[in-house]
């Protein structure tokens, strides 16, 4: 497709967003903004977008398509603030929020003016941030949810999805109502539940002191998105607190009925409550991606000698295997210890499985 597509907000998800559509639409043109001058100054250089803009107002009023990248409050003033411009009659608006009703609402002035919004919600994300991050394929195989209102015609979405084909990401349509409770079951709560576990942690540390010592093995690993950004999960909350109070309410239920449970010390009863949780996780699609990223690690046991770690990241270094993370659980004289190296992708691990299978005769296993 040919026109001006517009980024606002060049952090991972603008900015994947952005490569796939330049890759695709080799005519269109890509102008960003962000408030963080340093972003756009990288964004450009690194090629992500072809010009950079000093404000929203010049980047949208010639745009064809607007992508807004923003952390959901920034996006809701960001659409009110839209709809006071001079915009093309034909624009397609977006966002890449993760809540939709406030948003939803706000772009009523939007719809008031005879402008389109459609709103959007890749559900891929990386461990890396910022628009060095970004990939084209980030939301490959992801879902790609849209919330278009009732009013916004059939046309107007095949030619949102026709510029984001090359996402490669699967489209579903939903109603703003379904997808904020979508997202508050499966991304928003886990969340909140995660913090929990942390600050319920925090608090035995007080008075039992081994706690953070063995916490920093897979208490660590199923609590690891509560290190996700304070400000964007309080505006997230606040956006989408209807849903999450009626799920906190369900939440009371489950546990009242485990304390239950283990009051009575029923054997088949506990047997089933985590005989039922494990068939259900366990029939959960493994090859696509869901609103919480995807930890790729690799578990690999390695001999207590200097210059082991660097030895394994050298070798994946010479196969040009980029790591995001790497931690070791474990090293004292003597004692193997175990080295956990995280990938952005399944590729990027398997390739890494094969390189130490080459390299080295230390054993490993995967994460799952």
């Amino acid at each position: 497709m040919n026109g001006q597509v517009f980024v606002i907000g060049l952090g991972l998800i603008g900015g994947s967003i952005a490569l796939s559509i330049k890759h695709t639409h080799l005519e269109a043109k890509c102008s960003g903004y962000d408030v963080n001058k340093e972003q756009l100054k990288l964004g450009k250089m690194l090629g992500v977008i072809d010009e950079s803009v000093s404000t929203i107002r010049e980047g949208a009023e010639k745009a064809d398509l607007i992508i807004i990248a923003t952390p959901v409050n920034e996006t809701k003033r960001i659409v009110e603030e839209l709809a006071h411009m001079n915009l093309k009659r034909d624009v397609i608006i977006t966002d890449a929020g993760s809540t939709k009703k406030e948003i939803i609402s706000s772009a009523n002035y939007l719809k008031q003016k005879g402008f389109t919004f459609i709103g959007g919600h890749p559900m891929a994300g990386s461990h890396k941030s910022g628009v060095s991050a970004a990939r084209r394929l980030l939301f490959e195989n992801a879902f790609y949810l849209l919330t278009p209102e009732p009013h916004i015609t059939e046309e107007k979405i095949d030619r949102l999805k026709e510029w984001l084909t090359s996402t490669k990401a699967k489209f579903i349509t939903v109603t703003p109502h379904e997808h904020d409770y979508l997202t508050g079951v499966i991304s928003h709560f886990p969340h909140i539940i995660a913090a929990s576990l942390v600050r319920r942690a925090e608090e035995s540390s007080q008075t039992q002191k081994l706690i953070p010592r063995l916490a920093a093995g897979g208490f660590r690993d199923i609590t690891r998105i509560a290190s996700s950004s304070p400000a964007m999960w309080r505006d997230i909350l606040l956006q989408n607190n209807e849903v999450l109070l009626g799920l906190l309410e369900d939440w009371k239920k489950e546990m009242n009925y485990v304390y239950d449970m283990l009051t009575t010390a029923d054997n088949e009863e506990i047997f089933q409550y985590f005989q039922s949780a494990k068939t259900f996780r366990d029939e959960m699609p493994q090859k696509q991606k869901g609103a919480i990223p995807a930890f790729y690690d690799l578990f690999v046991d390695v001999p207590d000698y200097p210059g082991v770690i660097s030895e394994i990241t050298g070798y994946l270094a010479k196969e040009e295997i980029s790591i995001t993370n790497i931690s070791i659980r474990e090293t004292r004289e003597e004692i193997t210890g175990v080295l956990v190296i995280s990938f952005q992708t399944e590729e990027d691990r398997d390739r890494a499985i094969d390189c130490i299978n080459r390299q080295t005769s230390f054993e490993h296993t995967i994460g799952m």
